[in-house]
Order: C-alpha cells, then structure tokens, then sequence
C-alpha cells in the first residue's frame, strides 16, 4: 500500500476548511485517504468522487481530492449512505467504500449522552481518524460507470420565472420551456 497523503497539517487544515471537529469529517478523512491510494488526487489525473449522502464527509472529500462540484468531478447522489465511489479518467482505477454499520451504530449510541457536548465529537472523532480502516469501511465493487465530464450547455429561460435554467434540467409542460420549480408547482395543480 502506498503511503498516505494524509498529514496532521492536512487534517488540521481540513478541520479549518469545515469549521468543526465531527464523526462526519473524520470519515471524509479516512474516505480520502483510501481514495488517494488507490486513484489518486484531481492534480493527478482527473479523480471523480461520487458521494451518496449530503454530509460533512464530503467537505473533507472535496478538500483532500481536490474534486469540486463546481469542475464537476463531485457528484452527489441523494442515496442516504455512507458510502463514496471514486474514479480515475486517466487509468482503469476505481474504488467504493461504505462506513460499516456498526461504526454509526457505536457513534449514534453515544451520542445519545449529550453531555459531553464537544468532547464526544472529538473522541469520536479520534477513534475514526486512529481505527484500522478495515475497522471503519469496507470496500465494495463500483456497481456505475465513471459519470462523464462536466460539459457546458445552453441557457433557457423558464417562461414562469423568467430565470436561466440549463439546458439538461429544462422541462416541457403544455409546450412552454420551465426550469425544475415552475414545473413541480404547475404540476401539482393538475
């Protein structure tokens, strides 16, 4: 296994970017530190880390990897698990890992003794960034495809709002062009 990336400096600075110590980023940590043994990092050669759960996990996926929504090559899908896929373009690599359950199970139990506040997050914290990684994920075949590039696509304006609305998430009602929201809301009324 190649040594990893993952420095104290580069936790703390983790820490920073998020704003808090959590159970959640220290996931996020140890998620990237996998993922840059076995694909890589973004500078090296187009890493994409599909994340299945909004959570802070993916502020320290985006801050490790260097994979943003904004270039694209993070992709959330509204799964809620805890799990992450990551992808190389430039070689045949890719890797997905879910938190094993009773890691969550021993976090959500203690959790449950609210009274040592920030404390238990930082023990918490500490037993995910110190635990054996086997410990903490288990490793399972990529089950997709590495999502394509981001790409860019023409404007459309909803005739409701008024508003730009790409391309890709424009929708047709009764021959008028709406984005997402104009839609949900003449949809429902019918």
């Amino acid at each position: 296994m190649k040594k990893t990336r993952i420095t104290p400096e580069l936790i703390e600075q983790t820490i920073q970017f998020h704003g808090h110590i959590c159970p959640g980023l220290a996931m996020g940590i140890r998620a990237s530190e996998l993922a840059l043994e076995t694909v890589g990092h973004n500078d090296d050669g187009g890493v994409v880390a599909v994340v299945e759960a909004d959570m802070c996990a993916v502020d320290a996926i985006q801050f490790i990897t260097g994979c943003t929504f904004g270039k694209g090559n993070l992709v959330h899908l509204d799964y809620g698990k805890i799990a992450f896929s990551f992808f190389s373009r430039s070689e045949d690599k890719s890797l997905r890992i879910v938190l094993i359950p009773s890691v969550m199970e021993k976090i959500q139990s203690e959790t449950e003794d609210c009274s040592m506040g920030k404390k238990l997050w930082q023990k918490q914290f500490d037993y995910i960034i110190n635990a054996g990684i086997d410990d903490i994920f288990k490793k399972t075949t990529v089950q997709r495809s590495i999502p394509r590039s981001a790409k860019s696509m023409a404007t459309h304006i909803c005739e409701i709002c008024r508003e730009g609305v790409m391309e890709s998430r424009v929708r047709l009602y009764d021959n008028n062009t709406l984005c997402i929201r104009c839609f949900e809301s003449v949809e429902q009324k019918n």
